[in-house]
């Protein structure tokens, strides 16, 4: 068994020349000093030697890196795939099926939208205050009051009127309301075709095919990109079939499937079906190096590009140390 440092990245584009700057990412040019510092001290190594690992006892090299990329940007082609192809190092995408081939905004895109296009946060809580008493009775919600007291705190980088925003319409209430009031508030601040604004952002089938045809790996991230773990069993098993049948229309090798945890949401109930399912890893976002085992193959851990330098010329940090 060995440990693998998985990294974990989103948006990478230049992020100060986007439309909206506001929204974190990953700045092209840190992304191209990150992979010089990688190629310095680690080894790149493919999804498929993972498994191989994992399942047949192949020896990886010390110190090894995978790169993994949630969500399917349209960043992921156009900034992305060029820079890997260029170093010759292997990422893996994992690919929300209803915003690539349906076209269709996932919510958790439309809540980053919402806010860096608004200025004032205390606006949008106007909003949501009302909407939560507009359907109180309906979807049977607690007052405004309680959910505020609840989730209104300053975590990280954010304040605490953006921690409520975001854990309320990401995570507090259920899914129907949930994405409701989210709908209702991306048409009031972003005015724009949600069809026409997915195909700018996200990508596009043949793009996804070229980026596995020219060696990259194509994974699951699920159909509405659901939070795994709060699904029954019925819908967590449509979730991942129609993912799965995105993935052999695509031309993945599905006897070597993977897949990422919307949100990071794994259970022990969402692992027995995927291993019923025959799925070969499965990548959590918890901040940890991977564990190469078949116990560990589906709750591997995953560090954020944020957890590694962002210039090549840094010396390694801890978690260099922790993927001996």
């Amino acid at each position: 068994m060995s440990d693998i440092s998985v990294i974990m990245y989103h948006y990478v584009r230049r992020i100060k020349d986007s439309r909206f700057p506001e929204i974190k990412g990953l700045e092209t040019a840190l992304f191209r000093e990150q992979l010089k510092f990688l190629k310095k001290h680690y080894n790149f190594v493919t999804t498929e030697e993972v498994i191989d690992c994992v399942y047949n006892n192949y020896k990886l090299p010390t110190k090894s890196v995978l790169l993994t990329f949630d969500d399917g940007y349209v960043d992921h082609y156009e900034t992305v795939f060029p820079i890997l192809q260029e170093f010759e190092v292997q990422g893996s995408f994992y690919i929300p099926v209803k915003a690539v081939r349906d076209n269709q905004m996932l919510d958790v895109n439309k809540i980053h939208f919402i806010l860096a296009s608004v200025l004032d946060k205390k606006q949008i809580i106007v909003d949501i205050k009302f909407l939560i008493e507009k359907y109180r009775f309906e979807y049977n919600l607690q007052d405004f009051d309680y959910y505020y007291k609840k989730l209104a705190v300053e975590w990280r980088h954010d304040t605490a009127e953006v921690i409520f925003i975001k854990r309320l319409l990401q995570v507090e209430l259920a899914e129907d309301v949930r994405g409701k009031i989210v709908d209702i508030l991306f048409e009031k601040y972003l005015q724009v075709n949600e069809s026409e604004f997915a195909k700018e952002l996200y990508l596009s089938e043949n793009q996804v095919k070229e980026m596995l045809n020219g060696g990259m790996h194509i994974g699951c991230h699920g159909y509405n990109h659901f939070w795994w773990n709060r699904l029954k069993p019925d819908e967590l098993e449509v979730e991942i079939d129609l993912s799965l049948n995105f993935l052999t229309e695509m031309g993945v090798d599905i006897s070597n499937w993977t897949a990422a945890y919307p949100y990071g949401s794994c259970s022990d109930e969402v692992e027995k079906l995927l291993r019923e399912k025959k799925c070969r890893l499965a990548f959590t976002t918890e901040v940890n190096v991977a564990k190469t085992s078949i116990e560990s193959s589906l709750v591997m851990g995953r560090l954020d590009t944020n957890n590694i330098p962002k210039n090549s010329n840094e010396l390694p940090n801890d978690w260099y140390r922790k993927s001996c």
